[in-house]
């Protein structure tokens, strides 16, 4: 017989030792995978064995764990359970009460089928904004009211159909999100405000509920679309924030597009800095080089109102077949800001927060410094984590903004797929896709997303 066929020797007696629950003293068996011998063990332990081979086979290290009975989880056996792993193609095990290894020949296993272990797709829901502010009926014309919900609901479907296609929610955040920064009707990317300067200064963060890592981008000039530049601080550097031209730096190392700072001018946005200034008695800037003649015009029936007074802001959020839930921000800022101002959008927690833990994805538009005071969309989500609905949630938190003077609003996405709002204004650009719902939207303050 070959010697690795062989029982293998049982050691020389030795002195009696207590018994800490360990492999000696039970005899048992271990057949087929997946069986389990059974034992009271005081605490967790693991450890490895080694197999001798079988003829033309290389021996094997096969993991043990043991679990106490007073802990039972997820997939354990209620008493301390000894499995062993990785046995196919080996052979069974028999041990004996001075803990020896016998070999006994099985038949190989096959691994167990854990297909029907998963857990099945979460439905997706996904949901964004456009804007709060002074939005009434009788400040929009027909054109703009309808150019509004067409390009909300282009953004929606395209969220949309990223998670129908089972993509993540970071990236139906962003797909929706570089749509609306590309639509001059918006305030973010091309459809930017204007700084005192004369220049559009942009902002935009990004963050993973599932893990908590977030990342923002501020006072971009040249990065075509800031949502991605978030993304790409959040994927691709140790940071969470970066400013400025060390921003526009960084994005344009990761290969993102860069532009001209003439592609972000529009010319309905100019003349609202023009208006703006003035009524501050303040210099007109010259022209940017390069801005083009034509755009939106003052006289487009679908322009932005010359005199619109909104929070200039675009975000998203969204939850995946996977149960993941993300939010992105992105913005032009305040028209005519000076020094260098930075709003919420980019500061984790005030505009833009999301976490599985808590069981929301929140984006938030308004008076940004005091949006950053109230830690709006932190808040919103710690509410959340104590029991409060997504709606509950937002409603308290946009009503505690607006006691510190404070105006604006909120879109947030629960755990369980159901989009809230909230504002302490007369309208805020919104809406909603889920599957078997088309997009819906909604501009003013006393109708629903439809």
């Amino acid at each position: 017989m070959p010697a690795d066929s062989r029982m293998t020797p049982a050691p020389a007696p030795t002195a009696a030792r207590p018994d800490h629950g360990g492999l000696s003293g039970r005899i048992g068996r271990i057949g087929r995978f997946g069986r389990y011998f059974s034992r009271p063990a005081p605490s967790d332990r693991a450890g490895t064995i080694g197999l001798p081979g079988q003829a033309g086979l290389p021996g094997r290290r096969v993991q043990l764990s043991f679990a106490p009975a007073d802990r039972p989880g997820p997939g354990r056996r209620a008493r301390t359970g000894i499995a062993l792993a990785g046995l196919f193609g080996l052979s069974g095990l028999l041990f004996s009460a001075s803990g020896a290894i016998a070999q006994i020949p099985v038949a190989p296993v096959p691994a167990p089928d854990r297909t029907q272990d998963a857990a099945p797709d979460t439905p997706w829901s996904f949901a964004l904004h456009g804007g709060a502010g002074v939005i009434e009926r009788a400040s929009l014309s027909p054109e703009q009211d309808a150019a509004y919900r067409a390009a909300l609901k282009t953004a929606l479907e395209a969220g949309g159909a990223v998670l129908e296609r089972g993509g993540s929610a970071l990236d139906a955040v962003q797909a929706a999100i570089e749509i609306m920064e590309d639509n001059p009707l918006f305030n973010a990317g091309r459809g930017a405000v204007f700084t005192a300067e004369g220049r559009n200064e942009l902002d935009a963060a990004v963050m993973n509920g599932a893990d908590l890592t977030a990342g923002a981008v501020a006072g971009l000039t040249t990065t075509r679309h800031p949502i991605a530049a978030a993304r790409a601080v959040m994927e691709q550097s140790p940071h969470v924030m970066l400013i400025g031209p060390g921003a526009d730096a960084f994005a344009a190392s990761t290969g993102l597009e860069q532009v001209d700072p003439a592609y972000f001018f529009t010319e309905r946005r100019w003349q609202g800095l023009e208006t703006a200034l003035r009524q501050q008695n303040l210099p007109l800037p010259a022209r940017p080089a390069g801005a083009p003649a034509g755009g939106m015009a003052a006289n487009d029936p679908s322009a932005p109102p010359l005199n619109e007074r909104k929070f200039g802001t675009v975000g998203a959020v969204a939850l995946d077949r996977q149960g993941r839930l993300a939010a992105g921000t992105s913005t032009g800022g305040m028209t005519g800001k000076r020094w260098g101002r930075v709003g919420d959008v980019p500061v984790i927690g005030a505009g833009t927060y999301a976490s599985n833990r808590d069981g929301c994805a929140v984006s938030a538009t308004g008076d940004g410094e005091y949006y950053i005071r109230a830690s709006v969309a932190r808040d919103i989500c710690g509410r959340t984590a104590t029991g409060s609905t997504a709606q509950t949630a937002a409603e308290a938190e946009v009503a505690d903004a607006d006691q510190l003077g404070g105006k604006g609003g909120v879109v947030v996405m629960g755990r369980d797929g159901l989009p809230a709002y909230a504002m302490s204004t007369s309208g805020m650009y919104r809406g909603e896709i889920a599957p078997g719902h088309p997009a819906r939207v909604a501009i003013y303050a006393d109708e629903t997303p439809q």
